[in-house]
C-alpha cells in the first residue's frame, strides 16, 4: 500500500503536468508540419522527415520555422478583420432561444441559434468578396500564399487568448461553473470556465463554431480556388470541396444539437479547445484540400460519382443519428423511431447541488445499434473526401487518422462520463445497446 500515494502523484504529474506540455509542444509544431509538407516537400511526410533528420532533429525543426514569416499587414487585416466581422454576424444575426444541457452546478447555458444564418451570410460575403476582388485584380488565394504567417499569427493570438481567460476564470468568472486545479499550467491547457462569456458574447460558440467551423469551409473555398487558378478544373479539388461542404452545411443547421456534445458540454474554455478551435482546426483539418493544390487528381467522371454517391450518403446517416435523438428530446420520447414507438430509459441524476433532475437515453434507431453509431458515418464521409487525393502520399489521410482516434477515444470518454452520471440507468442502457460504435466488433 506504500507505493499507492506516489503512483497517484505519478499520474497526476503526467495528466495535469508532463501530458499538457507535450501535446502544447507537439500541436503548433504539427500545425507547421503540415503546411511545410504540403508546400515544400510536394506533400510527402518522408521527404519531411529526411529534411529534418538531415540536420538533426532540433536543428531540423528550427530550419521548419525559420522559413515562417510572422503576419504582415494583409494578413493581419484578413484575420482580424474577419474575427469582427464574425463578432458582430454572432451578435447580430437572428435566431431562436437554445439551451444547453443543466451543468453539474445546476447552470443551463443559453445561446441565440443562429449558426446557419451566420454560415450563409459568411458564405455569400466570400463570394461577393472574391467578385470584387478579381474585378480589380486581386485575390483571396493570398490566403494561401502567406498561409504560414496565418498559423504562426494565430498561433501567438491564441496562447494570449487563453492566458486571458485563464485568469478572467479566477477573477470574473462568467458563472458558477468555474474554478482552478490548483496547477496554473494546467488550468492554461484545461481552461477555468466552462461556459465563459465577455461582454455577453460566448466564448466557445466564437472560438468552435463563429471561427473554428467558419475558416474551415473558407480555406476549403480558397484552396480550391488557388487550385483552380494554377491547374483549372480539377475533379478531385471539387469532389473534396462539395462533401466538404455538404458536410459544413449540416453541421451549422445542426448548431444547437452540437452545444449538447461533449466539446461543449465538458471541455472548458483553455488551449485545448480555444487554440485548437483557433489554430489546430485552421492548420490541420484543412490538410485534404492543402495538399489537393499542388498534387491534382484527375479521377473521371464515373469516379467521382460514385465518391460523391457514398460521401452524401455517409453524410445522410450522420444526420438522420442525429435528427433522432433532437426528436426524442423534442418529443419528450414520445415519437416513432423506424416506424415504431421510441424504446428509451428515462434515467434520473443528481446534480452537484442534490437536485434531482432526468434525461432521456434513446436505445432505438441508429442509437440502438451502437451507443456511438453516429461516429461511422462520420469517418466514412472525411475517408470520402480524403480519397480524391489518391494513396501517392500520407498526408492527406492526417485528419481521417486523426478523426478515428478521436472519436474512438471519445467514446470511452463518452461512456465514463455518463456512467458517472447516469449510474444503474447507464448500465441499463448498455444492455440494451451492448456495442460503442461498430455492431458486432466494437
Amino acid at each position: 500500500m506504500s507505493g499507492d500515494p506516489p503512483k497517484s502523484g505519478l499520474m497526476s504529474a503526467i495528466n495535469k503536468t508532463l501530458g499538457p506540455i507535450m501535446l502544447m509542444v507537439y500541436s503548433p509544431n504539427m500545425v507547421m508540419f503540415m503546411w511545410y509538407a504540403a508546400a515544400h516537400c510536394d506533400g510527402s511526410f518522408s521527404e519531411l522527415a529526411r529534411r529534418i533528420l538531415d540536420k538533426g532533429a532540433i536543428a531540423g525543426v528550427a530550419e521548419i520555422w525559420s522559413n515562417v514569416t510572422l503576419g504582415t499587414p494583409v494578413v493581419l487585416y484578413a484575420i482580424f478583420g474577419y474575427m469582427l466581422f464574425a463578432l458582430f454576424l454572432q451578435v447580430t444575426m437572428p435566431g431562436p432561444r437554445a439551451e444547453g444541457p443543466v451543468t453539474p452546478k445546476g447552470n443551463v447555458p443559453v445561446y441565440k441559434d443562429n449558426g446557419f444564418v451566420c454560415f450563409l451570410v459568411t458564405i455569400a460575403s466570400f463570394v461577393g468578396l472574391t467578385f470584387y476582388l478579381k474585378k480589380h485584380g486581386l485575390t483571396p488565394t493570398v490566403v494561401y500564399d502567406r498561409f504560414d504567417e496565418v498559423l504562426v499569427t494565430l498561433t501567438l493570438f491564441s496562447l494570449v487568448f487563453c492566458l486571458v481567460l485563464q485568469f478572467k476564470g479566477y477573477f470574473f468568472p462568467s458563472s458558477s461553473d468555474h474554478g482552478s486545479s490548483g496547477n496554473l499550467l494546467f488550468d492554461f491547457y484545461w481552461g477555468t470556465e466552462l461556459y465563459p462569456r465577455v461582454f455577453g458574447v460566448d466564448v466557445k460558440v466564437f472560438t468552435n463554431c463563429r471561427f473554428g467551423m467558419t475558416v474551415w469551409p473558407l480555406l476549403c473555398l480558397i484552396f480550391a480556388l488557388k487550385s483552380y487558378e494554377l491547374h483549372g478544373f480539377v475533379d478531385s479539388m471539387w469532389v473534396s470541396c462539395f462533401l466538404q461542404m455538404v458536410y459544413f452545411t449540416k453541421f451549422f443547421w445542426w448548431e444547437a444539437g452540437y452545444m449538447r456534445t461533449i466539446d461543449i458540454m465538458v471541455d472548458r474554455a483553455g488551449y485545448y479547445i480555444c487554440w485548437g478551435c483557433l489554430v489546430y482546426v485552421t492548420g490541420f483539418y484543412t490538410s485534404v484540400s492543402l495538399y489537393l493544390v499542388n498534387k491534382p487528381v484527375h479521377l473521371g467522371t464515373p469516379l467521382s460519382a460514385v465518391i460523391l454517391i457514398l460521401g452524401v450518403f455517409s453524410i445522410a446517416i450522420n444526420f438522420l443519428a442525429d435528427k433522432q435523438k433532437q426528436d426524442i428530446r423534442a418529443s419528450d420520447g414520445k415519437c416513432l423511431i423506424w416506424g415504431k414507438p421510441a424504446k428509451v430509459i428515462r434515467a434520473q441524476y443528481v446534480l452537484e447541488s442534490g437536485e434531482k433532475r432526468e434525461s432521456i437515453l434513446l436505445a432505438s434507431g441508429w442509437w440502438g445499434v451502437a451507443r456511438h453509431f453516429h461516429y461511422v458515418p462520420e469517418l466514412l464521409l472525411a475517408f470520402f473526401w480524403t480519397v480524391p487525393a489518391g494513396f501517392e502520399n500520407l498526408m492527406p489521410y492526417s485528419y481521417v487518422i486523426f478523426l478515428f482516434i478521436l472519436l474512438t477515444h471519445r467514446t470511452f470518454r463518452d461512456d465514463e462520463k455518463c456512467g458517472a452520471k447516469y449510474t444503474t440507468f447507464w448500465e441499463t442502457y448498455c444492455k440494451h445497446v451492448p456495442y460503442k460504435m461498430i455492431p458486432g466488433v466494437f
